[in-house]
């Protein structure tokens, strides 16, 4: 039996996906969790074997999250299920430990192939993401700006971007406030902006919040 938490914001999407996988005679939801903070006290409880998370959440997205739970359990599979289409996050994702990315839009037999991949060990790759990969192989030349940034450089520009204060960023990810402003330069840097304003239009336009 593979133990799966269901880790979204939405009460309702939680729910559908829940009673889908439970027609699934080798799987059970053994846990949820609305936002990152919650999946991480399900990890640290050690009854699941697949985490399902979206990335839009509130207070604890689904980037820091992921972070969070590779560096308590690096072999625990975390597949991603998001509204944002695969050429926004995967393959930053893939490369930061997600073990599959797909987009909320596939059909519900997918989800449950690709849980069932990441249980043993796999990557799930869909031949979007497939194609993604193999671009980025070909050199950073034609990436977008965003996507040259580092993990913990992500973090804080799509916190920025949200409206989060540098204080409160500084208190929820345990660093200084020095070190989350060195940050915020070294994104602002990257993408040749100047403003939070800016960063907020930035992530907007390129569909990276909503």
């Amino acid at each position: 039996m593979i133990r799966i938490a269901i880790v979204d914001d939405h009460a309702i999407v939680r729910a559908g996906l829940r009673q889908y996988l439970s027609e699934q005679v080798d799987l059970r939801v053994t846990g949820e969790a609305s936002n990152g903070r919650e999946a991480l006290d399900l990890v640290r409880q050690g009854e699941v074997d697949v985490i399902v998370m979206d990335l839009s959440m509130p207070d604890h997205g689904g980037v820091d999250a992921l972070a969070a739970i590779k560096a308590r359990e690096p072999d625990l599979p975390v597949l991603i299920l998001s509204g944002f289409p695969e050429a926004h996050y995967a393959t930053t994702l893939l490369k930061q430990g997600a073990s599959g990315y797909l987009n909320k839009e596939c059909d519900p037999e997918e989800i449950v192939t690709a849980i069932r991949t990441v249980y043993r060990g796999r990557r799930y790759i869909t031949p979007a993401v497939a194609e993604l990969l193999a671009d980025s192989l070909a050199g950073d030349k034609d990436k977008l700006p965003h996507e040259l940034l580092s993990e913990r450089e992500l973090q804080v520009f799509l916190r920025l971007a949200k409206g989060e204060t540098i204080g409160h960023m500084a208190d929820s990810m345990s660093l200084s406030i020095k070190t989350v402003s060195t940050y915020r330069t070294r994104v602002m840097e990257k993408l040749k902006l100047s403003s939070n304003s800016d960063l907020t239009y930035y992530a907007l336009k390129n569909g990276l919040i909503q």
